[in-house]
């Protein structure tokens, strides 16, 4: 392995510091669950995630969402799946979700608090709110 500098150890830190800061779930309200069982992988989850994870980035919305996997959320025929949970707002189970619905979901769900409609697979009977 080659020698580190101090810059190079530095940069490491910073790094790790924000996967780790990315991982809490302490003052985040709005949760991402994107299905990742193996019907989800192969349809092109880990794509989806990857996305999610750059958009979060890109909209400084890292400390406010986190994002959680999960396995086979039961809706295959539809994968990806993501549910989405934002405090207001009925849940939901979108899908299916590639990295350009991935976009829709952050620009329109969680920053313009509206509900993508066409997308929707799954959300609480309208009698319980």
């Amino acid at each position: 392995m080659a020698k580190m500098s101090l810059d190079d150890l530095r940069k490491l830190r910073d790094v790790k510091k924000g996967e780790l800061r990315r991982r809490e779930t302490e003052g985040k309200e709005i949760q991402l669950i994107i299905g990742m069982g193996t019907c989800g992988i192969a349809a092109g989850a880990k794509a989806t995630l990857d996305r999610f994870l750059s958009l979060l980035a890109e909209n400084n919305l890292e400390d406010s969402v986190v994002i959680r996997q999960t396995g086979c959320m039961g809706l295959c025929n539809v994968e990806p799946t993501v549910e989405v949970i934002v405090p207001g707002m009925p849940d939901v189970i979108y899908g299916p979700v590639d990295p350009v619905t991935a976009e829709k979901i952050i620009r329109k769900h969680i920053i313009g608090k509206v509900l993508l409609d066409d997308i929707i697979r799954d959300r609480p009977a309208p009698d319980i709110f």
